[in-house]
């Protein structure tokens, strides 16, 4: 009866020793897989950054009319910005990795702000520009903000949004706060030359920049024309 009891629980163990050790092998094979990924994406965005810093440099030689054609700059901007909001929810916002090519990003966003107000001052164009900071320590207002701006940028295509983290330590992004006088009161919005502080909703957001009305008209205007 004994001899029957020990072989129960040596069986009992054995099983319970293979499904625990074949748990473990099969999660690290996962995050062997996940961090393989990670690699990967990694090294697509440096290459996106060398990519986009060579764009801004071959743009600010070029005529206003190829800058207009080349409006594909601002959506990749946008692509690379969601990659690394993915990487920051994967491996943490604290994560050296991702502060390293978090600080390339505010260069790049830096860049092409001061790209568009060039082109701005020399052609025939008036987007509107928003510079949004935010931080990610505790701030709840900052996330709703995020999606709030986000809302209004697919409304309106030609409004240019660059968000910059104000706790990164990055001096470019300290120069932009003392030039524009930009307080730690986060979430804060610079547009029309005016510091905006708090959350605001999108209808608040609609009554702080009014000329967003001339870009409706102006979308409405150009829906008609193609149903027409």
């Amino acid at each position: 009866m004994r001899k029957i009891k020990v072989h129960i629980y040596i069986i009992t163990f054995i099983i319970t020793a293979s499904i625990f050790i074949s748990a473990f092998l099969i999660n690290n094979l996962l995050n062997e897989k996940r961090i393989s990924q990670i690699k990967n994406l990694q090294d697509n965005i440096s290459l996106d950054i060398l990519s986009l810093e060579t764009q801004f440099d071959l743009l600010a030689e070029q005529s206003c009319e190829n800058i207009k054609q080349n409006s594909i700059l601002s959506k990749e901007l946008v692509s690379l910005g969601n990659k690394l909001v993915f990487m920051e929810q994967e491996l943490g916002t604290k994560n050296e990795k991702v502060i390293h090519l978090k600080k390339f990003y505010s260069l790049l966003e830096i860049k092409d702000y001061l790209l568009m107000k060039k082109v701005t001052e020399k052609c025939t164009n008036s987007p509107i520009f928003i510079l949004y900071f935010y931080s990610n320590n505790n701030c709840r207002d900052c996330i709703k903000q995020g999606y709030a701006l986000t809302r209004l940028a697919k409304e309106y295509p030609k409004l240019r949004i660059y968000s910059f983290d104000y706790n990164l330590n990055l001096p470019a992004i300290k120069t932009l706060t003392g030039i524009y006088k930009i307080k730690n009161r986060l979430p804060a919005i610079f547009v029309n030359k005016q510091v905006f502080y708090g959350y605001k909703t999108i209808d608040e957001l609609k009554t702080i920049i009014p000329q967003l009305s001339d870009l409706e008209t102006e979308f409405i205007n150009s829906t008609t024309t193609i149903s027409d």
